[in-house]
C-alpha cells in the first residue's frame, strides 16, 4: 500500500532540524507517537492531510459492546484486514527511535499506535496506551488469545468469505459492503464461549489506569518530550503534552498537518518521521 503522506511536499528540514538536535543533545528524551509514525509502513491514520478529507468514524466502545451487528462487522473487516495489517513492517522512524533508545538518547516510548512495529524495530521500553491488535481478548472470561491464531478461526467458520480489501482501515479492519455481513459467523471465546474483543481500546473507551500511570511515571524520567506523528487530537495523548508542559519540560514536536499544542512545544517540526528520525539519530550520536 502506498502511504497517504508520499504525495505530500516535504519541507526543508535544516533550520528546524538544528533546533531539533539543539534541544536534544545531552537530555534524556521521552517519545510519545502517534499514527503518522506509522504511515510510512503502510497503515493509514485518521487525521493525517492524507486521509482527513476521506476519513470515517472509528469503531465505538459502547457500540461494540452492545450491538451483535457492529461486533460482525468489526469482524468481518478484521478478517479482511488482517493479513495486510500484520504484513506491515518497521520504517526508518521505528528503527531510528529504536536506535535513539539503544544509544541512551531516548528513555522510552509512549505510543499511540496498535501496530507492534516499535516492538518489531527493536525498542525494549514501549508502554502501549491503546494495547496491541495482536491478541484478542475475552469480555466474560478475560482468556487472551492470539489474533493470528483467531484469523484460522475466522476462515473456518467462514468458508469462501472474500478477502478482496477495498481500502485498508486504521483500527486494522477494511471496507466490505453489506453483502458480505449477510451471514458472517463471528468467533466466541475458547474458554467460556464469552464475547471477543481485539485488545485495545476504542473510541470513547478509557485508557486502562495502570497504563496511564506507568506513561506518566516514565514522562517524569525524562528530561525533554519529543511528540512524533500524532496530531494530538484526543485527551489519551495530549494529556502528556500538557504534563510535561507544567514541568517545564523541553518539547519538540514532529508531525505533518495539524497538530493540537504546538503552542506549547519550543520546536516544531512538519516533515515525515521516516525523513526526519534518522538524520536526528545521526546528528545526536556524533554530538
Amino acid at each position: 500500500m502506498t502511504a497517504p503522506h508520499d504525495a505530500l511536499p516535504v519541507p526543508s528540514l535544516a533550520p528546524s532540524m538544528e533546533a531539533l538536535v539543539s534541544l536534544l543533545t545531552r537530555r534524556s528524551t521521552v517519545v510519545l507517537t502517534g499514527a503518522g509514525c506509522s504511515t510510512e509502513s503502510g497503515i493509514p491514520d485518521y487525521r493525517g492531510p492524507g486521509t482527513r478529507a476521506r476519513a470515517r468514524n472509528p469503531i465505538q466502545h459502547r457500540e461494540f459492546l452492545t450491538r451483535p451487528e457492529v461486533r460482525a462487522r468489526y469482524w468481518a473487516r478484521s478478517l479482511m484486514g488482517w493479513p495486510r495489517f500484520s504484513s506491515a513492517r518497521p520504517n526508518a522512524a521505528h528503527a531510528a527511535l529504536a536506535e535513539l533508545e539503544q544509544a541512551g538518547h531516548v528513555r522510552g516510548l509512549i505510543t499511540q499506535n496498535v501496530d507492534g512495529l516499535h516492538h518489531a524495530a527493536g525498542s525494549s521500553r514501549v508502554i502501549e496506551l491503546h494495547g496491541a491488535l495482536a491478541q484478542v481478548r475475552c469480555l466474560a472470561c478475560g482468556a487472551q488469545e492470539a489474533r493470528e491464531a483467531l484469523q484460522a478461526r475466522l476462515l473456518s467458520l467462514n468458508p469462501g468469505f472474500s478477502l478482496e480489501v477495498l481500502e485498508l482501515r486504521p483500527d486494522g479492519d477494511a471496507d466490505l459492503t453489506s453483502e458480505q455481513l449477510s451471514s458472517f459467523q463471528v468467533p466466541a471465546c475458547l474458554v467460556c464461549g464469552g464475547t471477543l474483543k481485539p485488545d485495545v481500546v476504542f473510541f470513547g473507551d478509557n485508557v486502562p489506569v495502570p497504563t496511564v500511570a506507568s506513561a506518566f511515571a516514565l514522562l517524569e524520567e525524562g528530561d525533554a518530550l519529543l511528540v512524533v506523528g500524532s496530531s494530538l487530537a484526543i485527551f489519551s495523548g495530549y494529556r502528556f503534552l500538557v504534563r510535561a508542559s507544567e514541568r517545564r519540560m523541553p518539547i519538540a514536536i514532529l508531525n505533518l498537518g495539524e497538530c493540537r499544542g504546538v503552542e506549547l512545544a519550543d520546536v516544531h517540526l512538519e516533515a515525515r518521521a521516516g525523513d526526519a528520525l534518522p538524520r536526528l539519530a545521526a546528528a545526536l550520536a556524533r554530538s
